[in-house]
């Protein structure tokens, strides 16, 4: 049963290793998380009227005509002090959010690290998958020119031996940026994709499955629960997501092969996969890096398998209006690739890869989490991946021999 359909949205699952805030602590988070929220459907909304209101006719009585695209309303939003207010209070709200974690993960720090080094959130030795990590392993440097959507030290960052803190961080962190809307247990765009594997694509049952850039596992294990049977394994560059990964996946009894790799090249033999998926990798990798992760998912994958990437929804799919608000990420929360995969050639992109124009495909799947429906904003905005009730998928397959 898959937990998330059975649990309400006000409610993380404690898994064994997740960083549980004392009264205080959490109090500090629920705030962050009503912040957030507020800021979502109470604020938010007043840009479109400030736009529509006071920047739109200012605009057509100078120029005769609206603005052509996006990047034309964010210059011109840019002057708007309603837009200035809504985005200072955004980016605070990140800031806090991480902050009211970290005070959590730092004061039980040294309980965690037991924990995860135990194998498991109970302590116990690991017993099902396995955790490789290289020290030796050159961070890509877009990671570290910025604190990737403002986390301090990003997905690598480690400040001791066997550090996992943000791991712990980062999970916990990820609940309250959705606010609840991605399930209790963080995975709802692996089931997402895995919802639309088994209703659009139900011949794909893979032996072996690779997640690149899975992060602490959040994406990662639904596939151990709607392909039990296959190979499953996790790569990231950061080892204390990593690590914290490995810990969580055992607590939770699923069995993954979790790897420290730069997706760009790997370490696995030609056609050792038949299903790669992403998620939400795109917008943190730069322009040239895609373009290999593309030809190195080509090389891994076996004759007839299948790349599935899932993101938000692309710009040319939506009014301009709602493409500026969406891009707010891409220069206010350490996000300098979000516009750019948002406006990607997915043809090209395969045609590069060597897939072929003609196998490339594109498709936006509703989110898995039955409560979507209710809790969620209907349309994206900055600063808010988990908000509009769906996600936009695109991939290639590769052809049988």
């Amino acid at each position: 049963m898959n937990l998330n359909m059975s649990m309400q949205t006000n409610r993380q699952f404690d898994h064994g290793v997740l960083a549980v805030p004392s009264a205080e602590e959490e109090s500090r988070q629920l705030f962050v998380k009503s912040l957030k929220y507020h800021l979502a459907t109470r604020v938010a909304p007043g840009n479109r009227l400030a736009y529509e209101r006071r920047a739109l006719p200012e605009f057509r009585r100078t120029h005769g005509v609206p603005p052509k695209d996006h990047h034309e309303i964010r210059s011109l939003m840019s002057r708007e002090g309603y837009f200035q207010m809504w985005s200072a209070l955004q980016r605070t709200s990140q800031e806090m959010m991480w902050r009211s974690v970290q005070i959590s993960v730092e004061r039980q720090n040294d309980e965690l690290r037991a924990k995860v080094a135990g194998g498991s959130g109970k302590g116990g030795p690991a017993k099902r998958g396995s955790l490789t990590l290289d020290p030796k392993l050159v961070q890509p440097k877009y990671h570290t020119a910025v604190d990737i959507h403002c986390m301090p030290g990003g997905y690598h960052g480690e400040y001791q031996p066997d550090d996992v803190a943000n791991g712990a961080v980062y999970d916990r962190a990820v609940w309250i940026y959705a606010m609840g809307r991605m399930g209790p247990l963080n995975d709802d765009m692996g089931q997402s994709v895995c919802a639309y594997l088994k209703s659009q694509r139900p011949a794909v049952k893979p032996a072996r499955i690779l997640d690149m850039g899975c992060g602490v596992g959040h994406t990662t294990l639904p596939y151990s629960e709607h392909f039990p049977d296959a190979e499953l394994h996790g790569i990231d560059v950061g080892a204390p997501m990593l690590r914290y990964a490995h810990a969580r996946a055992e607590a939770l009894g699923r069995a993954v092969h979790f790897s420290q790799q730069n997706a760009e090249q790997t370490n696995f033999p030609d056609g050792h996969f038949d299903l790669i998926v992403s998620h939400i990798l795109v917008h943190e990798t730069s322009s040239k890096a895609i373009l290999r992760i593309m030809k190195e998912a080509f090389r891994l994958l076996s004759p007839g398998g299948l790349m599935v990437n899932l993101e938000t929804p692309p710009y040319g799919s939506m009014p301009a209006f709602d493409a500026f608000m969406l891009d707010w990420d891409t220069r206010n929360n350490n996000e300098p690739f979000w516009g750019a995969s948002h406006e990607l050639d997915i043809r090209a992109l395969a045609e590069y890869g060597g897939f072929g124009s003609e196998r490339a495909f594109e498709c936006v799947v509703p989110s898995a989490f039955e409560e979507a429906d209710a809790q969620r904003t209907r349309v994206f905005q900055g600063g808010d991946f988990g908000g509009g009730g769906s996600w936009y998928l695109w991939g290639a397959h590769k052809a049988a021999d």
